[in-house]
C-alpha cells in the first residue's frame, strides 16, 4: 500500500472516530434524533385535561371557595352574541378569550344553553357550538366562559339515571345527587398505563363465539345497512352479558330513536338492571337522539364514555360501553364542519374524520386498573364497506360483526355474515388450536 493511501485511509478513520464520539456525546445530551425521545414527552392535548386532576368536586371546602371568589374577581367580562346561524354562534369578548372546547353559558334564558368554542375568528370572536336548540337567541345576549370544558356529574349516582350531553338528567326524577364532575375531554392513557392482558368475553351467541369472539377490553363493531338488526343484536348483547356482568355498564344513544331508547330504557327496569327503588343499578344512560342539533350528537359518545371511565379508572371496574350508533357521532361531525366553513374532504365528510374518530376511540381501552369493552353499532351507508365513516372505523376495532341484507332476507337471525365477520384473538394461542381448527373448518365448508 503507498503511503499516500496509507495516510487517506488514516485521515478517513481518524474522521469516522471523530464523529462517532460527537455522535455518541450528542446522544448522551439527547440533543440528537428529538423525534426519537417524543414518547417521553406527555402529550398535551388544548382543552383536554390531565388524568390526575380530571375529577372535581362542587362541595369545596373554605379555602377552595376563597380561591374560586379570588379567581372569580379576575375572570374576563361576559361575552356578546354578535351572530346565530343555526347552530353556529358567534360570540365577542372585550377582554381575553376563552380557549378552544371552553363551555360557555348563555344567560338570560329559562332553560340552559351551553356553547362550545370551536374556532378564534378576528375582532376578538369566538365561534361556539350549541349544545342545544338556539330559537329564541338574539345577538347581544351575555355569555359567561365556565372556565373549561363541559363536565357531567359521573360517579355510583349516575347508575340508574338517564342524562343528556351537558350532564342534565332528561328521566323526571331530580338531579344527580353528587358532587363529583369531569370534563368530557381529556386525554387517551399513557402507554405505560395499558394492560395487553387478552380475555375473551362470552356473548352466548354461537355464530359470534365460534366465528368471530369478542376479547374483554376490547372494541367490537357491528356493521350493517339499516334494518338489518344492529340495534337488535346490541339489545340481546345487553340481555346476554350485562345483566349477567357483574361490574357496571353504559348505554350512550347517538343520534338514534328516541323510541328505541325509551323501550330499552323500560326493558332494563323490567329485568332488574335499573332500579326504580334502591341504588342497586348497574347501567347508566346518556342519550342524544336524533332529534338533538348536531353539536349535542357529536358530543354525546364522549359523556358516555366519560361516565365509563370514571368507573374504570376511579374504582377499577371492568365496564361494558354500548354506543348505538357510531355513524352518527360521524355524520354529527360532519354537519358540524360544515357550520364552521371547512372545507369536504371525500364523499361530503369533514376533513378532521380520522382525528375525530381517533381522539374517541383510543380513549377506550383497558388499563392496570380496569378496563371498558365497548360494543359500536355501525350504521353501513348504502351497504358499502368502503364509504369513509365505516372504513375509518375499522381500523380502531378488535372484533368486526358484518350484518349481511342477503342473510337476513332469508330470515335468519342475527345475520352475522360468517366470512366478513373478523377478530384479532382468533389466534390458537388465545382460543385454543381446537377452537381455532373447528372455526377456520366451518369456514372452509362455508366457502364453497
Amino acid at each position: 500500500m503507498t503511503p499516500s493511501k496509507v495516510s487517506s485511509l488514516s485521515f478517513s478513520t481518524a474522521m469516522l472516530a471523530n464523529t462517532f464520539r460527537r455522535v455518541v456525546k450528542a446522544a448522551s445530551n439527547k440533543a440528537i434524533y428529538p423525534r426519537y425521545n417524543r414518547h417521553l414527552q406527555k402529550r398535551i392535548v388544548p382543552g383536554c385535561v390531565n388524568l390526575e386532576q380530571r375529577y372535581v368536586s362542587t362541595n369545596k371546602t373554605d379555602a377552595a371557595k376563597e380561591t374560586a371568589k379570588a379567581a372569580a374577581a379576575k375572570t374576563v367580562t361576559p361575552g356578546r352574541i354578535t351572530a346565530v346561524i343555526g347552530a353556529v354562534v358567534d360570540v365577542q369578548f372585550d377582554d381575553e378569550l376563552p380557549p378552544i372546547l371552553n363551555a360557555l353559558e348563555v344567560q338570560g334564558r329559562t332553560s340552559r344553553l351551553v356553547l362550545e368554542v370551536s374556532q378564534h375568528l378576528g375582532e376578538n370572536t369566538v365561534r361556539t357550538i350549541a349544545m342545544d336548540g338556539t330559537e329564541g337567541l338574539v345577538r347581544g345576549q351575555e355569555c359567561v366562559d365556565t372556565g373549561g370544558p363541559i363536565t357531567i356529574p359521573v360517579g355510583p349516582e349516575t347508575l340508574g339515571r338517564i342524562i343528556n350531553v351537558i350532564g342534565e338528567p332528561i328521566d323526571e326524577r331530580g338531579p344527580v345527587p353528587t358532587d363529583l364532575r369531569a370534563a368530557i375531554h381529556a386525554e387517551a392513557p399513557e402507554f405505560v398505563e395499558m394492560s395487553t392482558e387478552q380475555e375473551i368475553l362470552v356473548t352466548g351467541i354461537k355464530v359470534v363465539d365460534l366465528l368471530a369472539p369478542y376479547a374483554k377490553g376490547g372494541k367490537i363493531g357491528l356493521f350493517g345497512g339499516a334494518g338489518v338488526g344492529k340495534t337488535v343484536l346490541i339489545m340481546e348483547l345487553i340481555n346476554n352479558v350485562a345483566k349477567a356482568h357483574g361490574g357496571y355498564s353504559v348505554f350512550a344513544g347517538v343520534g338514534e330513536r328516541t323510541r328505541e331508547g325509551n323501550d330499552l330504557y323500560h326493558e332494563m327496569i323490567e329485568s332488574g338492571v335499573i332500579n326504580l327503588k334502591d341504588k342497586s343499578s348497574k347501567v347508566a344512560l346518556v342519550y342524544g337522539q336524533m332529534n338533538e342539533p348536531p353539536g349535542a350528537r357529536a358530543r354525546v359518545a364522549l359523556t358516555g364514555l366519560t361516565v365509563a371511565e370514571y368507573f374504570r379508572d376511579q374504582e377499577g371496574q371492568d365496564v361494558l360501553l354500548f354506543i348505538d350508533n357510531i355513524f352518527r357521532f360521524t355524520q354529527a361531525g360532519s354537519e358540524v364542519s360544515a357550520l364552521l366553513g371547512r372545507i369536504p374532504s371525500a364523499v361530503g365528510y369533514q376533513p378532521t374524520l380520522a382525528t375525530d374518530m381517533g381522539t374517541m376511540q383510543e380513549r377506550i381501552t383497558t388499563t392496570r386498573k380496569g378496563s371498558i369493552t365497548s360494543v359500536q353499532a355501525i350504521f353501513v351507508p348504502a351497504d358499502d364497506l368502503t364509504d369513509p365513516a365505516p372504513a375509518t372505523t375499522f381500523a380502531h376495532l378488535d372484533a368486526t360483526t358484518v350484518l349481511s341484507r342477503g342473510i337476513s332476507e332469508l330470515g335468519i337471525y342475527p345475520a352475522v355474515d360468517p366470512l366478513d365477520s373478523s377478530s384479532r384473538i382468533m389466534d390458537p394461542n388465545v382460543v385454543g388450536q381446537e377452537h381455532y381448527d373447528i372455526a377456520r373448518g366451518v369456514q372452509k365448508i362455508l366457502q364453497v
